[in-house]
């Protein structure tokens, strides 16, 4: 297929953007259209380690989860819901399993649609099994297996196609622990935006023979790692200003999808897909308070503000005192949603939209940022370049470092440690070249050599 790049804007301005809205709305699996007016709760989930024992164990796993989450939903009547099934290792690596656990699920969840009318779909989100024990083999024999897993899935159910792509990251966990700004935007901007490049145009593919849903990826490999690493205000194992440079960057990556057949839902632990959906106009899963049963961040209503899904990014299934996990999580994402349905139909979305944006924006750099003014700005940066990968990353990268320092001027607070990590990284991005094909030849040159497990052949280098 062929690879449009996305060189304005999806919005006229930042004000446009708001939850439950998008400008490309996506129809998908049970009578659900996505960004159409409404949000949607996207419940995630993990089977127990010992179901992966057999394909047997492992399909009565994901039965039991998904008769939970739907009995639930029509217990307190919510409207619609969609379920996303994360591939477990054995699922991707033999496509069959994963085949009849899209089946199993898909015929409980038409089962439910027929008899209460519930709006559903049902995600599966594909595991990057593109690697061996010691390198990334993202082009290797393990490739025509992956697609399998995408294809298989498709035909036996699954309606929108995801996965958390791996590219870029053997060089980015490399410059990430050394604070080698060149190598964060290598990894990410470049390296990954060329894996993803190749691997959705074949997502697309197979999603257009089979009458399903590209739906996106999420740089979750590396601007997450980032994100963990840094982890919370008492935590100095990586500034917070670096973790939103990678997440800046990270959205350029994200936009690759979309720019070869993909057309949304975005996946939940994307954090930059307010960045992204402000470019291409695609509805966004997004995920916050609703993940501390999987981790803690420090923007969690804020993220709200523009989810199309609202997710709880994963939790394994077992008992707790409201019933199994899926069912408390579920019922909370949907509650929310009701919240956010409810100021939609009201006319008062933006207002709730700039109250989940007020709690969080000067928590912290990451949220400030991506706070949905300035996520414009940055995607804004991006477009500017659009037709180079190399250059929109950069742009990124240095938009969100002139954000966090205006922001610092203001209601903003940076710690010493925050604001030397700031400067530090804003005279390495400005020391850069303009040239793509420099950057290419010189980091290539660099990472061959210093990052044993760096394969080029990998990116067709």
């Amino acid at each position: 297929m062929a690879v449009t790049r996305f060189t304005k804007m999806a919005y006229a301005k930042a004000d446009d953007m708001v939850f439950g809205k998008a400008v490309k709305p996506v129809k998908a699996g049970l009578g659900l259209e996505i960004g159409a007016g409404y949000t949607t709760p996207e419940v995630n989930y993990a089977p127990r380690p010992e179901a992966g024992a057999s394909k047997e164990k492992l399909v009565k796993e994901y039965e039991r989860i998904t008769t939970d989450i739907m009995a639930r939903m029509v217990q307190i009547g919510a409207p619609a819901v969609v379920l996303e099934t994360e591939h477990v290792q054995q699922m991707s690596n033999n496509p069959e399993w994963g085949a009849a656990v899209a089946h199993a699920q898909k015929t409980i969840m038409e089962d439910y649609h027929d008899e209460y009318g519930i709006k559903c779909a049902l995600r599966h989100t594909i595991g990057d099994i593109r690697e061996d024990r010691d390198f990334l083999k993202l082009r290797g024999d393990k490739y025509p297996v992956f697609l399998e897993a995408f294809e298989q899935c498709a035909k036996s159910g699954a309606d929108l196609l995801a996965v958390e792509s791996m590219g870029g990251k053997e060089v980015f966990d490399y410059a990430i622990l050394r604070n080698d700004m060149a190598g964060i935007l290598y990894g990410i901007g470049v390296l990954g935006s060329m894996d993803m490049e190749m691997i959705w145009q074949d997502i697309a593919a197979i999603a257009k023979k089979t009458g399903t849903v590209a739906a996106g990826d999420t740089d979750c490999a590396q601007a997450n790692t980032a994100m963990f690493i840094a982890g919370g205000l008492l935590d100095k194992n990586l500034a917070h200003t670096i973790a939103i440079i990678a997440r800046s960057i990270s959205a350029a990556r994200s936009l690759v999808a979309y720019e070869c057949g993909a057309v949304g839902p975005g996946k939940d632990c994307g954090y930059e897909n307010t960045i992204v959906k402000s470019v291409s106009g695609v509805p966004i899963a997004q995920e916050g308070k609703t993940s501390t049963c999987a981790h803690s961040d420090l923007m969690g209503n804020l993220t709200m503000q523009c989810c199309d899904l609202w997710s709880n990014e994963s939790v394994e299934y077992h008992g707790e005192f409201g019933g199994t996990t899926v069912q408390c999580w579920s019922e909370t994402l949907a509650y929310d949603c009701s919240l956010m349905n409810v100021a939609l139909q009201s006319g008062n979305e933006k207002v709730l939209r700039d109250l989940f944006v007020a709690s969080d924006k000067y928590r912290d750099p990451q949220g400030y940022v991506l706070a949905y003014d300035n996520a414009y700005k940055v995607g804004q940066a991006i477009a500017k370049d659009g037709n180079d990968i190399y250059l929109r990353s950069k742009n990124a990268a240095l938009e969100s470092i002139k954000l966090v320092e205006e922001g610092a001027k203001g209601k903003l607070t940076l710690s010493r440690f925050e604001a030397k990590a700031l400067a530090d990284a804003k005279a390495a991005f400005e020391a850069l070249t303009d040239d793509k094909d420099k950057f290419m030849s010189d980091c290539l040159d660099k990472y061959k050599t210093e990052v044993k497990v760096f394969l080029p052949e990998n990116y067709g280098l």
